[in-house]
């Protein structure tokens, strides 16, 4: 409800129906990849597949592999030939999260997808052409990258066509109590419990912590919040680990 996320939302409503490619930033943990579904799900590619990659926990060879695939022998261990994950979101849309930690190879080979639409699977010869609208995301400044030559200029601007920015939680106002409250039910059932919302004491408490973890950190504390809750309101004293200082037990 709060006026930031409402702007995301228009913003986000106006170029679902679009094709040109969004650069999602923002602090780690603030939902960057629920935008990036609810993009592709507004629009008319819905009824495809929305595929996400992960780019920064996979190696240069990996990582290729993973985008565009590879030919059966095109490196050892490669026994079989593998569909990458552009052939997979064929007609739909492909996620790339944490886009700023491709390496410089890589990002090669990405703006020739995004320049030409089509690219060779590892290992192959076949030019391959697909149809697939791309969302990035990042918690990295890319124009910055750009200026310490960490980050192609020209994959910048291709990636940065509509650019939408997802603000911190701290400064997202009562949205923190709408979230704690939803986490609550699904964490509640998922439990076999009965919990019915918030004490005050413990919306005081969560209104009051500064979220550094944003969306993620809420969500976690939250499920922890309901698997240790022994009344029918989750209380102050269910959600131990926002005080200053605490740490989970065995740290």
């Amino acid at each position: 409800a709060s006026a930031a996320m409402q702007e995301v939302y228009a913003v986000a409503q106006q170029v679902a129906g679009a094709r040109a490619t969004v650069l999602i930033t923002g602090d780690s943990g603030t939902g960057k990849g629920e935008l990036a579904k609810a993009i592709h799900d507004l629009g008319p590619r819905a009824d495809a597949p929305f595929v996400t990659l992960h780019c920064a926990s996979l190696s240069e060879t990996l990582l290729e592999s993973e985008l565009f695939g590879h030919e059966k022998g095109s490196f050892t261990g490669a026994d079989r030939r593998r569909i990458g994950r552009f052939e997979q979101a064929r007609g739909g849309t492909l996620f790339l999260d944490e886009v700023g930690e491709i390496p410089a190879a890589i990002q090669v080979k990405l703006l020739r997808v995004l320049q030409d639409k089509s690219f060779e699977r590892v290992g192959g010869n076949e030019a391959l052409t697909v149809d697939v609208r791309l969302i990035a995301a990042t918690n990295r400044d890319l124009a910055e990258d750009v200026r310490e030559g960490r980050f192609r200029e020209d994959l910048f601007y291709r990636l940065n066509v509509v650019h939408i920015d997802m603000p911190p939680l701290k400064v997202r106002g009562n949205d923190v109590l709408q979230l704690a409250n939803h986490f609550v039910s699904i964490y509640a059932k998922e439990n076999g419990k009965t919990i019915h919302g918030l004490s005050d004491e413990a919306a005081a408490k969560i209104t009051a912590h500064d979220w550094p973890g944003n969306v993620r950190e809420l969500q976690n504390a939250i499920e922890r919040a309901a698997v240790m809750c022994r009344g029918t309101t989750l209380g102050a004293d269910d959600l131990p680990l926002l005080e200053v200082g605490a740490h989970p037990v065995g740290e």
